[in-house]
């Protein structure tokens, strides 16, 4: 399963520790602003008894692991340098993540985000990648870290996508890495990438460019709604825009195993105790939009967005545990037959739906072990994939 956020950092402010750091930062905000279940609750929306709970599932997740995945930003979060300086933060960025994974404190999954392949800013690209992997490859006699990916920006062509799959076939050749070890994300940012002039979709098309190596399409908010000619005070996560192009990406990637990934509220919750509030909700009503919309992973910004991530993720899922629980144990003792439980009729697709409901509750922390006992399966069973049907 993939991770339910990736934490966007500009390259040259990323150190060994990052993580450690920004989950301190995410607590304090948290004890500052709403140091107890009661007043975050009134902040977000919650209501009844499990509040108290919530909370403190949030805080014990940050405090354990803060940031799931991060990426280090050489794009926009880090801008156009003159090149001995990307050169420098290149070197720099590699040997903090060397420090990271030797001191076992790197997140589950990291990466890079490279600047576009156009050619304007292809060779400056494939300068910092190279240098990056020479150097961090070298710290590490050869090693790679779990989940490491690559990320594309601005991609509307298969051949952007498939100069990048070549650059990192020769990059494996050259440091003796396995085959396809060198994943990409191609990022959805401009219409172009969702619908061609002859009205179909390249999408798919630039998938297959990189050969293999896609494991992601995260969609890039702001760069679509300003490609559209949406004004910047309606450039935001929910304008109906985003959802046709979430819908679009849904529909041309659909069975591909590609996961999709939103973008990530650019209000950031900052400033006084009201501004941080305002700031939380809007975070916390984005995550959500994202999550009803089968968007299960997003970008964060900010080390107080850690706190409306994880609190968003863990009530979309904890609400609808009881229900659910029931559900699929009425399929599994059926055998999947077609049934109606408390008005809702269930069929074979929603025995599908209710396991990967809580395949992602585990995979996100919404879930322990302890919350299957209602459902008919063991965890063994529910990450084998067994389906409800053939229990």
């Amino acid at each position: 399963m993939n991770p339910i956020h990736t934490y966007y950092l500009p390259a040259d402010q990323f150190r060994a520790e990052s993580a450690r750091r920004l989950g301190e930062e995410a607590l304090g905000s948290l004890d500052s602003h709403a140091p107890d279940a009661a007043s975050f609750a009134a902040v977000v929306g919650w209501s009844g008894p499990d509040s108290a709970a919530l909370y403190q599932r949030v805080r014990t997740r940050i405090t354990r692991m803060p940031v799931e995945d991060l990426r280090l930003d050489f794009e926009d979060g880090y801008g156009v340098r003159p090149d001995g300086e990307e050169d420098q933060a290149a070197r720099s960025a590699a040997n903090e993540v060397a420090m990271s994974m030797a001191a076992g404190i790197l997140p589950q999954g990291i990466g890079l985000r490279i600047k576009q392949f156009t050619p304007l800013h292809r060779r400056r690209s494939r300068r910092t990648l190279s240098l990056f992997l020479s150097t961090l490859l070298e710290r590490t006699g050869g090693v790679l870290p779990p989940n490491f990916v690559v990320t594309l920006p601005k991609v509307v062509t298969p051949k952007q996508a498939g100069g990048l799959a070549t650059v990192l076939a020769q990059a494996e050749r050259r440091y003796k890495l396995a085959r396809n070890a060198l994943k990409v994300e191609l990022m959805v940012e401009a219409p172009q990438s969702l619908m061609g002039p002859d009205g179909r979709s390249p999408l798919p098309s630039i998938v297959r460019a990189a050969k293999g190596r896609c494991v992601g399409v995260p969609l890039g908010v702001y760069d679509f709604t300003a490609s559209l000619g949406i004004v910047p005070a309606e450039q935001r996560m929910r304008h109906p825009a985003c959802d046709a192009a979430r819908q679009m990406m849904q529909i041309g990637l659909a069975t591909t195993g590609v996961a999709l990934s939103d973008g990530g509220t650019n209000v950031l919750p900052v400033g006084d105790r009201d501004a941080v509030h305002r700031g939380w909700r809007l975070h916390y009503d984005d995550v959500r939009h994202s999550l009803v919309n089968a968007y299960y992973q997003g970008w964060d910004l900010h080390p107080a967005q850690l706190v409306t991530r994880y609190a968003a993720v863990f009530s979309f899922f904890r609400e609808s545990l009881e229900s659910a629980s029931r559900r699929l144990a009425a399929m599994v003792k059926n055998r999947n037959q077609a049934l109606a439980l408390g008005g809702v009729a269930d069929d074979a697709a929603t025995g599908i739906a209710l396991h990967n409901f809580f395949l992602r509750g585990i995979n996100s922390g919404a879930f322990g072990e302890e919350d299957l006992a209602g459902t008919g399966l063991t965890l063994t069973e529910l990450r084998a994939g067994t389906n409800p049907a053939s229990k």
